[in-house]
């Protein structure tokens, strides 16, 4: 008799919770859940080098693939934008630490630049000590602030340079390239930085990369691209963690993970085994893709079967999912102290077929379509809805599927409506509101969840959407040059629910939104004064030279008639 797999016994319990409730209204949406998380959670906010440091060609930075990439031709980017300047941030550093004060968060999570570190992407060519101090004067600042930096390595910025020479994540040298350049971060900031994360949701950094070509460095090898970027990426992740663990646990105490998203995966019809199945699948084409390595030593078993069976029928001798030895195998498994997650919304699930004379393809691979709930609210931005339980259940998968890991859940928030830039941003209250809550209700459900960032500090450049998407919990304007910031309505939100560590009571969290909404009427007004205030700016900076060189002028030319008189 064929075992029951352990991922269709979860979807009964799941089922069973539900009976009895209909399709729109699960037993998970009818109550908010008041209460607080327990105590020493970890609170904070989220951001990458690529998209808010700017300052890409400055102080000895080497170019990065999507440095090459948005400044390559027409067409990549939405509206042609670079990341060139972004959020200036490499120069409001002593600013965006005020900002983070003021949300009152314990953790900042961000990047650190490998082309800043290492211009070429080779620790053995050069080191660029400029880079080394930035980050470190930066890490001391948190650290004075009382604000833990949580340090990702690789936030799918490579190094243009190992991507010219050597394909990029299509060649296995990478794992020990990454292997020097995380060493030596270790070494740099390891004394102060005990939080580390190898990658930041590899996934979406192999299949828009190597797969769909829409992120640098915009490569098409359907089918095959994707898988063999992502077999050295978690070859990679292993051998930075070892280093870890053989080299610098023991003097410095930290602890090292990935951060891996996925959306949930809710079958259109619970009822029905292939939409189970294909929701399964879902989730391990997602998630289990890189978790299934790290925790239980291969790839999902779903995986191999249906990438193996395409490929023979493409006529294939071998799969197009690379092979781990044995060796491997036991190398990887176990290299992770968290698991990092990120989680944006929710898709329902149906199995759709996709024969293999269609070509080879990950969307053809899985055999699944997503579909949205049109109830769903639609945050404005392209595939992102509100869906707040499919947040719980995630949690709680990734929680009974990976063996209770403890959790910090590194990505979690929602983008600004298209050319709105109304600061009383509603929706995202009620957004956090509610997934926040679902995260509370899975702690209660037993999920060991050590942490939540919010997704992200500041607007800034979105990949191939430029800067049209906005997560931040401040407005950037782009227009200014100077980049200033101004809070939105959520700043005041989110700041309430980190000092009360969750939801009290119903009285105290209803009167958290109208303050919120106070607030931002006043800023709005800022907002709005604001081409008005850069126009004066930009008139004292060319009058006041303007004068000051007149009245030197003026002044040499009556010094000259003087001496001519005497």
């Amino acid at each position: 008799m064929k075992p029951v797999p352990f991922v269709t016994l979860w979807w009964v319990l799941l089922l069973v919770s539900r009976l009895g409730a209909t399709r729109k209204e699960s037993p998970e949406e009818t109550s908010f859940y008041y209460g607080t998380f327990p105590l020493g959670f970890s609170w904070g906010v989220g951001s990458s080098a690529l998209q808010t440091e700017g300052s890409w060609d400055q102080d000895g930075k080497g170019p990065s693939i999507w440095d090459a990439f948005t400044h390559s031709g027409k067409g990549k980017v939405l509206g042609d934008e670079t990341a060139d300047v972004a959020c200036d941030g490499y120069y409001k550093v002593q600013e965006d630490i005020i900002l983070l004060r003021e949300l009152h968060v314990n953790h900042y999570r961000f990047s650190l630049s490998w082309p800043r570190l290492l211009p070429t992407g080779v620790r053995g060519d050069q080191v660029n000590e400029k880079g080394i101090k930035f980050y470190s004067d930066f890490i001391d600042a948190l650290l004075e602030s009382n604000i833990t930096p949580i340090v990702t390595l690789h936030h799918w910025d490579l190094p243009q340079l190992l991507q010219v020479k050597y394909g990029g994540w299509q060649n296995v040298s990478m794992t020990n390239y990454f292997s020097d350049y995380a060493n030596l971060c270790f070494e740099a900031f390891g004394d102060r930085v005990k939080h580390w994360v190898t990658f930041s949701d590899p996934r979406t950094m192999a299949e828009k990369g190597y797969e769909t070509g829409h992120h640098a460095p915009g490569l098409k090898l359907h089918g095959t691209g994707l898988y063999q970027a992502a077999h050295h990426i978690i070859k990679a992740h292993a051998q930075a963690w070892h280093s870890y663990n053989n080299t610098w646990r023991s003097k410095q105490q930290g602890m090292v993970g990935i951060s891996l998203n996925c959306n949930w995966g809710e079958p259109v019809d619970i009822s029905n085994p292939k939409d189970i199945e294909a929701a399964e699948r879902y989730l391990q084409f997602c998630l289990g893709w890189f978790a299934n390595p790290i925790y239980a030593g291969d790839y999902p078993q779903v995986m191999k079967e249906r990438i193996g069976r395409k490929s023979a029928e493409q006529g294939l001798d071998m799969s197009r999912l690379p092979m781990f030895s044995l060796q491997e195998k036991s190398y990887i498994k176990g290299t992770s102290d968290f698991l990092g997650l990120g989680h944006f919304t929710t898709w329902y699930i149906t199995e759709r077929n996709y024969p293999s004379r269609q070509g080879p393809s990950y969307k053809n691979d899985r055999d699944l379509v997503e579909l949205a709930d049109p109830n769903w609210p639609d945050l404005g931005s392209q595939g992102l809805y509100s869906v707040p339980w499919g947040f719980r259940r995630l949690l709680n998968f990734a929680q009974t599927q990976y063996g209770d890991p403890p959790i910090y859940v590194m990505e979690n928030g929602a983008s600004q409506k298209l050319h709105c830039t109304q600061l009383c941003d509603k929706w995202r209250i009620k957004y956090l509101k509610g997934y926040i809550n679902e995260m509370l209700k899975a702690i209660k459900d037993g999920a060991n969840i050590k942490g939540y960032t919010s997704w992200s500090l500041l607007d800034k450049f979105e990949w191939e959407k430029g800067y049209s998407d906005r997560y931040g919990f401040y407005y950037v304007e782009f227009n200014n040059r100077y980049k200033p910031r101004y809070p939105k309505a959520s700043v005041q939100y989110y700041k309430k629910i980190i000092t009360a560590n969750g939801f009290p009571n119903p009285r105290e969290v209803e009167s958290w939104y109208f303050n919120a909404l106070e607030t931002c009427s006043i800023n709005n007004q800022m907002l709005a004064a604001e081409p008005l205030l850069s126009h004066m700016q930009m008139a004292t900076e060319i009058v006041v030279p303007t004068v000051c060189t007149l009245c030197v002028l003026i002044a040499a030319v009556l010094i000259l008639l003087l001496r001519s008189q005497s």
